[in-house]
């Protein structure tokens, strides 16, 4: 067929998805590598006996990350992507250092607002939409996202291990050695990418790019599917853990396979998406498939086995729209302005992780677990209907 040569990656796009997808694996590696052992490892501080001082620690990262993301996604629209990249990931290298010589769990905060402040999400996916064709950029995206799930997966592994080797202190030293590592791959790995002059575009503002329609509901949707990621993993890992017979340090033997599972399901749905520029479809259909497992899960909990198959048709689809969407926010964006698109795009992530955090522990706390499925289940669906009005691709 005459459109296959053009679905393959160049050279240049398969290496510059593949050292931005090392990079982006290697960062949210460090920041994954605190999370299953952080409220434990905290109690040798001071500070570390107070539930709310080590929460605050542990969201004080997202919280400085959903401020910055829209200024660093536009400094990089103006600047460059590279130097952008580069700075944040330094910012990142200082709060981890900041961490790993903190004496108590007030310090470990601040240092955390240091790692978050480096918010390069929006600039990485911006330089990463540069580098590759319209025809090949979800295929890219994918990549990165596959890449998340690798590291999120190896952290369950690694972390527990780290810290009986060095302590917490240690494991912030790894983060801070991952973050020098990702300064090298921002800054002499990844190839350039043309960039469009912001001041070039005539008749375009910021501020319609933060009020376009189909921008709007694309933020909406990944404000849900983070909202409904977080709050499904304040309940599921406890369902798992007493419908298996699993210790918590066990988890990672379902989290492992059920990873690697669903991201071999989500590679096809990618191509075909690709193959067939059935990206709004492929889009209805992911979010469509989100609320049929949501609705299904107070049934599936109630086994360990169907519990795994629909967290792992979770995030089948959760791969999927992880692609999909950052790849279509590039695509309808102007292209002077796709790096403060994507920062708005990540800003939304950032509060739906948050949200989903809160949203998902009360809900858990006054009306238990299947009113967090039920919950899940009514956001996927006005999800939905708000996809729904997403105009075609031009």
């Amino acid at each position: 067929m005459p459109a296959e040569p053009k679905l393959k990656l160049t050279p240049s796009e398969r290496r510059a998805s593949v050292a931005l997808s090392g990079l982006f694996a290697a960062r949210m590696l460090g920041l994954f590598l605190l999370l299953p052992v952080f409220a434990v490892a905290a109690r040798g501080l001071p500070g570390g006996e107070d539930p709310a001082r080590v929460g605050l620690a542990l969201g004080m990262y997202g919280l400085t990350q959903a401020f910055m993301q829209i200024p660093f996604g536009l400094a990089s629209d103006r600047w460059g992507r590279r130097p952008v990249v580069v700075f944040g990931l330094l910012l990142f290298v200082i709060g981890s250092v900041v961490c790993a010589r903190a004496p108590d769990v007030f310090w470990i905060t601040i240092g955390r607002a240091i790692q978050g402040a480096g918010a390069i999400s929006a600039a990485v996916t911006a330089w990463l939409a540069d580098a590759t064709r319209s025809e090949v950029r979800t295929r890219a995206m994918a990549m990165v996202g596959g890449s998340i799930g690798l590291s999120f997966a190896a952290s369950l592994v690694l972390s527990p291990v780290l810290v009986g080797w060095w302590g917490l202190s240690g494991l912030f030293w790894t983060i801070a050695c991952l973050g020098v590592i990702c300064v090298a791959v921002a800054g002499w790995v990844v190839p350039a990418a043309p960039r469009t002059d912001a001041r070039s575009l005539q008749g375009v503002r910021p501020r319609e790019v933060l009020a376009h329609r189909d921008l709007l509901r694309l933020n909406f949707g990944v404000f849900a599917l983070h909202l409904i990621q977080v709050s499904l993993f304040v309940v599921v890992p406890a369902l798992l853990a007493r419908t298996g017979a699993l210790d918590a340090r066990d988890l990672w033997k379902v989290y492992l396979p059920v990873i690697l599972v669903s991201f071999v399901l989500m590679v096809p749905a990618v191509f075909m998406a690709e193959r067939r520029r059935a990206h709004r479809g492929a889009l209805r259909a992911s979010v469509a498939w989100l609320v049929a497992v949501c609705a299904l899960l107070p049934a599936a909990s109630q086994g360990f086995y169907t519990l795994a198959i629909a967290l792992t048709a979770f995030f089948a689809a959760f791969n999927v729209l992880e692609a999909l969407q950052p790849s279509l926010v590039s695509r309808v964006a102007p292209p002077a302005y796709k790096g403060l698109a994507l920062g708005f795009y990540n800003t939304a992530q950032a509060a739906g992780l948050f949200t989903g955090g809160a949203l998902g522990g009360w809900l858990a706390s006054h009306a238990g677990a299947n009113a967090v499925f039920a919950g899940a289940a009514a956001l996927a669906a006005l999800w939905l209907a708000v996809t729904w009005a997403l105009r075609p691709l031009s």
